[in-house]
């Protein structure tokens, strides 16, 4: 699981526990100035992850790491799909962040909300 938060100009996302080690990443950060956007996407784990370099990829169980796909790079960090959500980004390093938070709904919430206020 993440936990994403706001400082600043700055969003922050913290792999906790075990996944620093599945997702081979601690934390990002991001400046609000290349964030798009958040939204709340369940079904995106059925989708194709690409191919995985590094990270680690159970079907149905976990996906973490760094995916390549049609030209992107994606952080994924997600075991729960019900708790994905996803943060799309431009002029970063990855495409999008899909990772899986305690709260989807207010994990959304305070992306757009710092977003605005920016």
């Amino acid at each position: 699981m993440a936990r994403v938060t706001v400082v600043d100009d700055t969003l922050t996302i913290e792999m906790e526990g075990l996944d620093k080690l599945w997702a081979l990443k601690s934390r990002l950060e991001i400046p609000l100035a290349n964030v798009r956007g958040a939204t709340r996407d369940p079904g995106i784990v059925r989708e194709p992850k690409g191919i995985r370099a590094p990270g680690t990829h159970l079907p149905g169980v976990i996906v973490a790491g760094t995916f390549h796909r049609d030209g992107e790079r994606v952080f994924w960090d997600v075991k729960d799909p019900d708790k994905a959500v996803v943060i799309e980004l431009a002029d970063e390093r990855y495409a999008r962040l899909v990772v899986e938070v305690d709260d989807p709904r207010a994990t959304v919430d305070l992306v757009e909300r710092a977003r605005r206020a920016r």
